[in-house]
């Protein structure tokens, strides 16, 4: 079972909050705030479809990612974990809208030999957090997907999965082709590659589709837009801080429900 998974570099999700900037001119983080990697969920999606042929269930795996250049790093760690092959639609960074995404991706799984029977996603990227190209993807394919699943096994020609329920685990069974969204699990952590594998991984040739090759020049990928981004901006947050003294704990504890009425912080009592 030819099996794809779908990646996205993003910007390094540990990056102190009050470090972080946006350029009013892109509408994206500015630049040189921290290093790109690949993205937690498609970490996960990457261990969960490892595990998969590690249980005998896949015969080619391929990493595939639409994004800018930096993009190449994750497809090169995939290769390090050992994945067949690694492809590369290369876009400019301002494209962030999730249908425009699937477009990419739905029009170079197409192109891949042999055809892909299963696709795997993370739940959503780290960044923009939108939760839609792997469904997307799934429409555009005309494939069943299943979303949050953290394991999968496979059996009588099915897969077997798990996922995160309203308040409990599900488990459902699927026939291939479809498009599973992974979650975050521990038992999901990326495996690390052996230094002799990540060396080679640096050497692989990386194949590389155009929009243009896809079919999806500038005019055609601009009609696929359902989403005008207006302004990205951080929030600003105003904080206040009181101190409340007093001679001894009863005093404090008096002065401290004085301020508070004053306040107005304490409902009304009958």
């Amino acid at each position: 079972m030819h099996t794809i998974v779908l990646l996205k570099q993003i910007l390094d999700w540990e990056l102190p909050a009050a470090k972080f900037r946006v350029d009013p001119a892109t509408n994206r983080p500015a630049e040189g705030l921290a290093p790109t990697l690949l993205g937690p969920f498609e970490q996960n999606a990457l261990e969960l479809a490892l595990k998969l042929r590690d249980a005998g269930a896949v015969t080619k795996l391929t990493a595939l990612l639409a994004g800018p250049a930096d993009g190449v790093d994750a497809l090169r760690k995939a290769l390090a974990v050992r994945a067949d092959e690694a492809v590369h639609v290369p876009c400019e960074p301002a494209i962030v809208d999730p249908a425009q995404t699937a477009a990419l991706l739905a029009a170079a799984l197409g192109r891949l030999d042999p055809a892909p029977e299963l696709v795997l996603a993370g739940r959503q990227a780290g960044d923009w957090d939108h939760g839609q190209v792997g469904y997307l993807v799934a429409e555009r394919l005309g494939w069943p997907a299943v979303g949050l699943v953290w394991e999968a096994e496979p059996r009588d020609g099915r897969l077997v999965v798990r996922r995160s329920g309203a308040g409990a685990d599900e488990e459902l069974a699927v026939r291939p082709p479809a498009v599973l969204t992974v979650t975050s699990h521990p038992t999901l952590q990326l495996r690390m590659g052996s230094v002799m594998d990540r060396m080679a991984a640096n050497k692989k040739p990386i194949v590389e589709l155009t929009p243009d090759e896809l079919g999806l020049g500038a005019d055609s990928l601009a009609g696929e837009r359902r989403i005008e981004l207006a302004r990205v901006s951080v929030p600003e947050v105003h904080r206040e801080c009181e101190l409340v003294e007093g001679e001894n704990a009863t005093d404090v504890a008096a002065r401290l429900l004085a301020r508070l009425e004053e306040l107005k912080l304490l409902g009304s009592s009958s």
